[in-house]
């Protein structure tokens, strides 16, 4: 029996998609041989490569002033890319909402960058998404759009007139976005998109001038990966197949907003398991900045949260542990896992609720 897995990333994958990767693992379209064997120079390799970008600006709706790279080391080394390229002596300002922009603040800081803090949750154990203004002067302003570890997502972003740079990496692909401010989008795509191995940036034309203007390493230069259309060295070539089986999935679907549909709909019914449980269950996020992607909770009687676990997964439902710093429980309810699989688990809850109350 297959398990339901609501793991923070990598995560689960449509099933449908696994299958029809499994069907072309040796054989790619009758061709004798696997994607994962033939060159990233190859047309039959290109053809999926440069399909997977116009899927992924088609979902978007961007057009000519944004250019798609698919770069390796995850989301985490743009933590450091973002301000090698894109700072210019100025000051760049951060709004700090948990421990991926901490982690982005402190590899800016490392290499010297004038980093300013313009806002925090941290007092509140970053349980809410602080009100923010950027500088009309800073080099660039920085946000994560939503914050896996705490269950927090913004609804609408923060206007700016510098450029805006949004670490997406856990609510990528899973709804539109106004990108009047957006210079940069980015995120690893093991939640939404596909597996690891691989990130996918849209990044606008005047950001690759600032780019082109500096003197760093090669292969950390975002200029460099344009000029070359993410083909400057291997490309992670099966981990860039799945991406463009995840966007073809989507358009199918009809696109970010209908999965945005299907994603509120799931977030409603496990927050509803939640609130009316009488405070056996206590969300982590307050309400107004709930994610629709990560919902993290506590049940009151903490001794009870490892036999929630160990109970849940015995049910055939994994990855449900919060995570190490913040503890608790945690439902990762992405893209691929379905309203039946949310409905398996809101009755688990209240069953459970049931038994231990």
């Amino acid at each position: 029996m297959r398990k339901i897995n609501f793991s923070a990333g990598p995560s689960t994958l449509p099933q449908e998609l696994l299958k029809e990767a499994q069907e072309q693992l040796c054989d790619y379209k009758g061709l004798g041989y696997s994607i994962m064997e033939i060159s990233h120079r190859t047309k039959i390799f290109e053809e999926v490569h440069f399909d997977a970008m116009r899927k992924a600006k088609e979902l978007y709706g961007l057009g000519e002033e944004y250019e798609v790279l698919f770069l390796q080391g995850g989301a985490s080394l743009q933590f450091a890319m973002i301000p090698m390229n894109l700072a210019m002596g100025g000051v760049c300002e951060y709004a700090n909402t948990g421990v991926w922009t901490k982690k982005a603040i402190k590899e800016a800081q490392i290499l010297g960058v004038d980093v300013k803090v313009v806002s925090s949750s941290e007092e509140e154990k970053f349980s809410y998404i602080p009100k923010v203004e950027f500088s009309d002067n800073a080099d660039y302003a920085y946000i994560c759009s939503n914050n896996t570890i705490y269950g927090t997502q913004y609804k609408k972003y923060p206007k700016t007139k510098v450029p805006l740079i949004v670490d997406a990496s856990s609510d990528f692909f899973s709804r539109k976005v106004d990108f009047s401010d957006i210079a940069l989008f980015y995120g690893g795509v093991q939640k939404n998109a596909g597996i690891s191995g691989l990130a996918c940036l849209f990044i606008r034309q005047d950001m690759l001038e600032r780019s082109r203007a500096k003197n760093i390493p090669s292969m950390l230069k975002y200029a460099i990966h344009a000029e070359n259309n993410s083909l400057f060295n291997t490309p992670a070539t099966f981990a860039i197949y799945m991406f463009h089986l995840e966007m073809q999935w989507l358009l199918n679907l009809g696109g970010l907003d209908e999965i945005n549909k299907k994603n509120t709909q799931k977030a409603q019914l496990l927050y509803e398991s939640i609130d009316l449980s009488e405070g056996f269950y206590k969300g982590h996020a307050r309400k107004e900045d709930r994610s629709l992607m990560n919902v993290s909770f506590n049940i009151a009687n903490n001794e009870l949260e490892s036999i929630f676990i160990k109970e849940a997964e015995e049910a055939g439902m994994i990855g449900l542990k919060g995570h190490r710093i913040l503890g608790g429980i945690r439902a990762s309810i992405y893209n691929a896992i379905t309203l039946e699989q949310v409905k398996t688990l809101c009755e688990f809850m209240k069953a459970f609720r049931k038994k231990y109350a």
